[in-house]
């Protein structure tokens, strides 16, 4: 499929397979759209409504059972909130999906065994489990969990998870959070729940990521006027709303002319006057 000689590809997945897609392309010098994922950070500033932000993080890690290209992927937790921002986490998942999430008509399940198995073993090795960590293959069941103490090294922060899992670290400012954001990969999504202007500037203006919402998780994808698309290794290219119209469309320049003599001086030769002409036009 990829020899064929097409006007534009679009391709929504993981950068392996996106590698290949651009590779295929530019053979034929065909313009792409990658929309890649990614890991989109999610900071918690000291400065916030805690138990409207552990709702709203909760809602947006875990719909769909966590199976969104923009899905908080981890929490970047200022040290001063971190212990009390878990406890209120803990109590919108069992708000949201009782004491047993999988008895819930509104908690999802993972789409096959192969994903089942590759979350499952992320846990073990990744942090102290907090919230969850029950799973069931037969059933492709796994709780919404939510791990703290993880080390920056542990298996679940190598790669997009892409499923009902969130690791949690410590940072002791903002400024510590953009560091962390920016000694990796670009992301698709990146979130700050911050009351602080001051903060949520110098995060607008510090990072770089595909889309970024503040005191919200994944609603941008709602909102048709902004484009949606990726940057560096989270993708290229945008989509939604108008930018739809605009990636699918060549925007092809015409101009139609009458055949009316041309003035001289626009041939050669290009004598001084001609020449002096022209520069007095131009």
């Amino acid at each position: 499929m990829w020899s064929q000689r097409w006007d534009h590809i679009f391709y929504t997945g993981n950068g392996t397979v996106g590698r290949i897609v651009m590779q295929a392309a530019a053979k034929h010098l065909t313009p792409v759209v990658l929309e890649l994922g990614g890991k989109s950070p999610c900071i918690i500033d000291e400065h916030v409504d805690l138990e409207t932000t552990a709702k709203r993080v909760a809602w947006g890690k875990f719909f769909n059972c966590g199976q969104t290209c923009v899905a908080p992927d981890y929490l970047l937790i200022h040290e001063r909130v971190h212990d009390r921002f878990l406890d209120l986490l803990a109590g919108a998942v069992k708000t949201f999906w009782g004491e047993r999430p999988e008895a819930s008509a509104d908690y999802g399940r993972i789409i096959n065994a192969r994903h089942h198995r590759r979350l499952v073993n992320l846990i073990p090795g990744s942090g102290e489990v907090v919230v969850g960590g029950q799973a069931d293959e037969a059933s492709l069941y796994i709780a919404p969990t939510v791990l703290k103490n993880v080390s920056p090294d542990s298996p679940a922060m190598a790669d997009e998870i892409f499923g009902p899992i969130l690791p949690t670290l410590k940072v002791r400012s903002v400024d510590e959070a953009i560091g962390f954001i920016n000694a990796r990969p670009k992301p698709l999504a990146l979130y700050i729940f911050s009351s602080s202007d001051e903060s949520q500037q110098k995060v607008l203006n510090k990072t770089s990521s595909g889309g970024m919402v503040i005191n919200h998780s994944l609603l941008h994808l709602t909102v048709q006027g902004l484009p949606f698309g990726g940057v560096g290794e989270s993708g290229m290219g945008a989509y939604h709303g108008k930018q739809s119209f605009d990636t699918f469309s060549h925007r092809k320049a015409v101009l139609k002319k009458g055949t009316m003599v041309d003035p001289s001086i626009m041939y050669p030769p290009y004598t001084e006057t001609k020449t002096s002409w022209i520069k007095r036009l131009v």
